[in-house]
């Protein structure tokens, strides 16, 4: 195995980690938005804000960590990509702007009307952001992004691909917050609130094995190469997704109270529920390769100098040893303290 590749590899793990942590926190837009109003609305919104406000910030270093990886270790993907879709990478960031700027402002607005203007806002970005990320991974995935850079502005990402891609990372974002946040209602002995979250998993999780399935036909003829990478050598991921996600289905699906109660089926739920997402992800990963950019440079072509690799392996060793420890401190210690916080 290269030096780039390892590098690329690295640099994946973090794509798989935003996607499991800060997909979470994007789904949980979803429920924001459709909480409802009066007592039932804000008690489902003040479950979201004591679940994400904890760790939301956090998660975004998974995203700094990937956007670095890539900027100095593939620099000319990184130029090529980023000139093309340049539309959909800023409409994505400009939602985490605003996303956590409404989420803050929400908790010191004056006036009803403000708070639900800052709501409103807060959960727009939440899904509009994941959206336009899954179209930069349909338009690379596709090949439209030119290794020269300055690809078509709109075409590159309004696609069947790119729409695929976004319609399933918005659903997979809102299906995993959805899990958790279930999971912390039951931990806090919220059993009414729990009930209303799972049922609107279950839905929600259904649409996604939709999307997947349904998504595969138009993928096939509009992006071969991805295709015949996802239905060989990632074959055995896409099997263990698609395992993971029904036990997870499975396991919201049951209406034993006692489980419920006592918040034995839903942790379980979680682990699976994040077994599919990485999955899916690494599928897309595995089923790429040996691309950077599909069809149109390779990882070793976009590979940096050697020098500069071998660095960005260091700092990767470095973080792994400083940086992980206290993020896992972190969940670990939101976990716990959630928990010990029950709600009658």
């Amino acid at each position: 195995m290269s030096l780039a590749t390892v590098v690329a590899a690295a640099m994946f793990v973090g794509v798989i980690a935003y996607a499991l942590l800060g997909g979470a926190d994007f789904g949980s837009g979803f429920y924001d938005l459709t909480a409802g109003g009066g007592q039932r609305g804000a008690e489902l919104r003040t479950l979201i804000d004591q679940s994400i406000g904890p760790v939301w910030e956090a998660n975004h270093v998974w995203l700094v960590y990937v956007l670095v990886m890539w900027w100095t270790g593939f620099p000319k993907a990184f130029a090529a990509a980023t000139t093309t879709l340049f539309i959909p990478l800023m409409v994505a960031l400009a939602g985490i702007v605003l996303r956590g700027a409404s989420f803050a402002f929400r908790k010191f607005a004056a006036t009803y009307g403000q708070a639900r203007l800052f709501g409103a806002v807060f959960a727009g970005s939440s899904l509009i952001t994941p959206f336009f990320f899954g179209t930069v991974v349909g338009a690379i995935a596709s090949g439209r992004v030119p290794a020269a850079g300055y690809g078509e502005p709109i075409g590159s990402w309004v696609n069947p691909t790119s729409l695929v891609g976004g319609c399933l990372a918005t659903t997979t974002c809102v299906f995993l917050a959805g899990v958790f946040l279930t999971g912390d209602a039951t931990r806090m002995r919220n059993t009414e609130l729990a009930e209303r979250l799972r049922i609107r998993t279950l839905m929600v999780g259904l649409v996604a094995g939709l999307i997947v399935f349904a998504g595969l036909y138009p993928v096939r003829h509009d992006a071969p190469t991805l295709s015949h990478g996802l239905l060989g050598r990632a074959l055995p991921l896409l099997v263990v997704a698609a395992l993971a996600g029904t036990v997870t289905l499975v396991l919201l699906y049951r209406r034993s109270l006692a489980a419920n109660v006592h918040g034995r089926s839903f942790p379980i739920a979680r682990i699976f529920a994040a077994t599919a997402v990485t999955a899916v992800v690494a599928g897309w990963g595995v089923g790429q390769y040996p691309w950077m950019l599909v069809d149109q440079m390779s990882i070793a072509d976009a590979a940096g100098a050697t020098t500069t690799l071998a660095a960005l392996l260091v700092v990767v060793v470095l973080a792994a040893v400083i940086v992980l420890p206290a993020l896992s401190y972190l969940l670990w210690f939101t976990l716990h303290t959630r928990a010990g916080s029950p709600q009658q």
